[in-house]
């Protein structure tokens, strides 16, 4: 079992930063692709970010591409997410998911590919 905590989240100004942080338990962590999700209220959990085991191939949602990076820390075992230049829609519940593969392709926004999730953190952008 792995557990992922994520922190970071808060109260931000449209056009501010944060900083999303996830930590795993698992020593086997350095072998997962890792992935952010985030859910708004009323809608369905969507697709942000994910990268790779070794952190060499990343993917985002078109709707983050160029504000938003994830990266990853295996001698830490944290992944992160930088936001920047928020926007009130970029307002949800981050999640933080592991998957048991190596590789997030194909389809990295598919739910059913991760084996684990974090409790999520909130991230509220005001306008």
């Amino acid at each position: 079992q792995v557990a992922l905590v994520e922190s970071g989240g808060g109260l931000v100004q449209a056009g501010g930063s944060l900083r999303l942080s996830c930590a795993a338990s698992a020593r086997t962590f350095r072998t997962y692709a890792m992935a952010w999700f985030r859910q708004a209220p009323g809608k369905e959990r969507e697709f942000v970010a994910a990268i790779n085991w070794s952190g060499d191939s990343i993917t985002y949602a078109d709707s983050v591409k160029g504000r938003f990076t994830i990266s990853r820390d295996n001698t830490e075992n944290t992944v992160s997410l930088q936001m920047n230049t928020l926007q009130p829609e970029d307002t949800a519940v981050y999640y933080c998911a592991a998957s048991r593969r190596a590789e997030w392709a194909p389809r990295p926004g598919l739910h059913s590919k991760y084996d684990y999730w974090g409790q999520g953190t909130q991230v509220t952008v005001s306008s």
